[in-house]
């Protein structure tokens, strides 16, 4: 039995013996730049089903065709986290949406703050990037990305029933961490590199499921707060314990 050296998002259902037709650039990433052929085997995954050892049965330039044989690895969904963040640098938002798919983000919200740097967001070409770290770091899970959304809009309908952990970087210098309000849903929220501004700051400090902390004793950069938080909720409520 070949070793399977590739890991591939697919959209299909996946069982014993499913049929998985390739897309023309799925085709053109396997046969093409990988230069896999009939016989090679490819790990796949849905997001649903957990990943599957599949076997390459018909390869084209413009198509193919791969078996789906046996399960490798059951489904694990993450928490019911989401990670709020207000757009920044082409490439440090790429590096935050891969970031937050790898470390465990169930949705991914781009917001617009008083003071984001970027007005639009390309939501295919984040999704695309969520996929492709799914894909990279083994998980069996892909996070949603939304597309740009007012943070202002946002807080007016925020879910009674989910935690914020907001990210505040007046609290620099003190030392508070997400408190003891348990599991369930939560999200974190990051600002620009602006930081937030006044009314918001007092609109979140206003929301009963506000929980401000602080990152350490240093203002971090937007990307780098993004790491941090998700490392700090997932070592205290989420699924690294």
């Amino acid at each position: 039995m070949k070793t399977a050296k590739i890991r591939l998002y697919v959209e299909h259902p996946l069982g014993q013996g499913q049929t998985i037709a390739l897309t023309q650039a799925q085709a053109h990433y396997l046969f093409g730049v990988m230069r896999q052929g009939l016989g090679d085997a490819v790990l796949v995954f849905n997001g649903r089903n957990g990943e599957w050892r599949a076997e390459v049965t018909e390869a084209g330039k413009r198509g193919g065709v791969l078996i789906a044989q046996e399960e490798t690895a059951v489904q694990r969904d993450p928490p019911d986290l989401w990670l709020l963040f207000a757009p920044i640098k082409k490439a440090r938002t790429d590096f935050i949406v891969e970031k937050a798919a790898e470390m465990g983000a169930a949705r991914i919200l781009p917001v617009q703050t008083d003071f984001t740097n970027s007005e639009r967001i390309r939501q295919d070409r984040l999704q695309a990037h969520a996929i492709e770290a799914a894909e990279q770091c083994g998980g069996t899970f892909v996070p949603e990305v939304s597309d740009l959304h007012r943070l202002d809009r946002m807080l007016d309908a925020w879910p009674e029933d989910r935690h914020l952990m907001f990210c505040d970087e007046t609290l620099a210098d003190s030392a508070r961490t997400p408190g003891a309000a348990g599991t369930g849903k939560w999200a974190i929220l990051i600002g620009p590199e602006g930081g937030f501004s006044d009314a918001e700051r007092a609109r979140i400090a206003g929301l009963p499921q506000a929980r401000p902390v602080s990152l350490g004793p240093r203002i971090l950069r937007a990307d780098t707060a993004v790491v941090a938080a998700l490392t700090l909720w997932q070592i205290t409520f989420g699924d690294w314990t």
